[in-house]
C-alpha cells in the first residue's frame, strides 16, 4: 500500500523519441520497449516524460511486466492519492446508474475503461467481488478497498485475485475476504437477471464469480428462441447454464448443456428448477465439447439453435493462430449440427482474436461445413463492460448471431 499521494519527488521514466504518441492518444499502456531510462518499485507512481523531458502521465510502474507502466492520469496537476481513487471509483459507479442494466449484478469497475488499469470490480447483490491484476492496484489495494465500501455502501468485499494475469506482473494469486468478513450466506449469492434467477459462489465461480458480461446476450437468446420457434437447443461450454435457462424461458422444450465440469452442470440443472422449468426438458452432459459434437454428428442429431461460448483460446495475439484452428473446428461442427434455418450464437472472449479475425474464422468454418448463413447481429459484452475509443483492447468479447440458410 502506498503511504503518500504527493507526486512531488516521484521517480521518472523517460520514453524514447516517438514513443509518446500512444499516451498522447490517451492509451494507458507503456511497454518496456518504449522506455529509454528510469524505473521504480512495483506499483510505485512514476512521472512519465517524453524524450525531451515534457510531462506525459502519472503511471504505476511494473518491473516484471512487458507493460512496464500503466497510466493513472494524464494531468500534471493530478495527485495520485486516496482521493484520486475514491473520485475515480465514484465516477465509474455513477456511470453504471445511466446504463440500462436489468440485474442486481453488474460490473462497477472495468479496468482501463474506467481509468483504473488492472482493477475489476463486480457487484453481486449485497457483496462486491474484486480482482487486483496489476502492480499498481496491488500497491493501493487497501485504499481502493476502503473507497469501494464507502462509495457503494456495500460492506462485504471478496478478493478474487487468482487470475493468471497476476503472474505476468510478478504477483502471487490471492483470494479471501478483504472487507466485511463473513456474511450470512457466506460466498454464495442468488442474483436476478431480467426475469431469471441464477446462483453463484464468488469464491469458486469463474472470473469474479460469474459471466455477467453475457447478460444481454442471454436475454437476446430468449427473444430469438421465441421468435424463431426453436425447440431443440444445444448449449456448448454451458458452465452453470445461463444460456440454457434463457432458452427454456424462450419456449425451448429440449435443451442440452455440455460442459466438462460436473459441479457446473449440477448448478445448471438446479437453475432449471429454480426458475420453474420442467427438468425433463433439460439434459446435462459431462463431456468434452469437441468430442460430443462429433458424436452428435455421427448420431444424426440436429438442433434448432446452438450456443458456442468457449473459454479463452488466445490470451494474447501470440496465441491467435492456434486459437483460430480451435475456433474454426468447433464452429464447423456447430454448422453441421444446425437444422435448416437454425440459429448459431458463437463467441470468442480471447483478447488476441479481434472481431474481424473472428468473423473470418467463422466464415471459413461455414465454407468447410458447406453452409452459408445470414449474419443477423454482431454481439458484444453488456454495457457495464464498456470499451472506450482510446482503449480498443477492452473489447474482448465478440460474437455473431447467424441464421443458417
Amino acid at each position: 500500500m502506498a503511504s503518500s499521494g504527493d507526486n512531488r519527488g516521484m521517480k521518472v521514466i523517460r520514453l524514447k523519441e516517438g514513443k509518446e504518441r500512444s499516451l498522447q492518444r490517451r492509451h494507458p499502456w507503456i511497454f518496456d520497449s518504449a522506455i529509454a531510462k528510469g524505473g521504480g518499485d512495483a506499483g510505485e507512481t512514476v512521472r512519465v516524460e517524453s524524450h525531451d523531458g515534457q510531462f506525459l502521465a502519472w503511471a504505476a510502474f511494473s518491473p516484471a511486466s512487458k507493460i512496464r507502466a500503466r497510466a493513472w492520469s494524464l494531468r500534471a496537476e493530478q495527485r495520485i492519492d486516496a482521493a484520486f481513487f475514491a473520485d475515480t471509483i465514484r465516477r465509474a459507479v455513477a456511470a453504471r446508474a445511466r446504463f440500462p442494466i436489468a440485474s442486481d449484478s453488474l460490473r462497477l469497475v472495468h479496468g482501463e475503461a474506467d481509468g483504473l488499469p488492472g482493477l475489476i470490480v463486480d457487484r453481486y447483490g449485497d457483496l462486491l467481488s474484486a480482482q487486483f491484476l496489476s502492480a499498481g492496484t496491488e500497491r493501493w489495494k487497501d485504499v481502493i478497498a476502503d473507497a469501494l465500501v464507502e462509495v457503494t455502501g456495500i460492506a462485504h468485499l471478496y478478493e478474487r485475485s487468482d487470475s493468471g494475469v497476476r503472474g505476468l506482473e510478478g504477483l502471487p494469486p490471492v483470494t479471501g475476504w478483504l472487507r466485511g468478513g463473513e456474511r450470512a450466506g457466506g460466498t454464495a449469492v442468488t442474483i436476478h437477471e431480467h426475469e431469471l434467477k441464477l446462483t453463484l459462489d464468488v469464491a469458486e465461480g469463474h472470473k469474479t464469480g460469474y459471466y455477467i458480461d453475457q447478460r444481454d446476450n442471454r436475454r437476446l437468446f430468449t427473444e430469438v428462441v421465441r421468435q424463431f420457434g426453436c425447440r431443440s437447443v444445444l448449449n456448448c461450454y454451458s458452465y452453470t447454464g445461463g444460456f440454457s435457462v434463457a432458452a427454456l424461458a424462450g419456449g425451448a422444450t429440449e435443451v442440452v448443456s455440455v460442459d466438462s465440469s460436473a459441479p457446473a452442470l449440477a448448478r445448471a440443472s438446479a437453475h432449471v428448477e429454480l426458475n420453474g422449468f420442467d427438468p425433463a426438458h433439460h439434459q446435462a452432459l459431462d463431456a468434452d465439447v469437441n468430442a460430443q459434437l462429433r458424436a452428435f454428428i455421427k448420431e444424426g442429431r440436429t438442433f434448432d439453435a446452438i450456443i458456442l461460448d468457449p473459454p479463452k483460446f488466445a490470451p494474447t495475439a501470440a496465441h491467435a493462430e492456434r486459437a483460430a484452428r480451435a475456433y474454426k473446428d468447433i464452429n464447423r461442427l456447430g454448422f453441421k449440427l444446425l437444422s435448416p434455418g437454425g440459429l448459431l450464437l458463437t463467441f470468442s472472449c480471447s483478447g488476441g482474436v479481434g472481431a474481424e479475425l473472428f468473423h473470418k474464422i467463422v466464415a471459413g468454418a461455414g465454407m468447410d461445413a458447406g453452409v452459408d448463413g445470414y449474419l443477423l447481429k454482431r454481439l458484444e459484452a453488456s454495457s457495464d463492460h464498456p470499451t472506450t475509443i482510446a482503449f480498443p483492447e477492452g473489447e474482448y468479447l465478440k460474437g455473431l448471431m447467424i441464421l443458417k440458410r
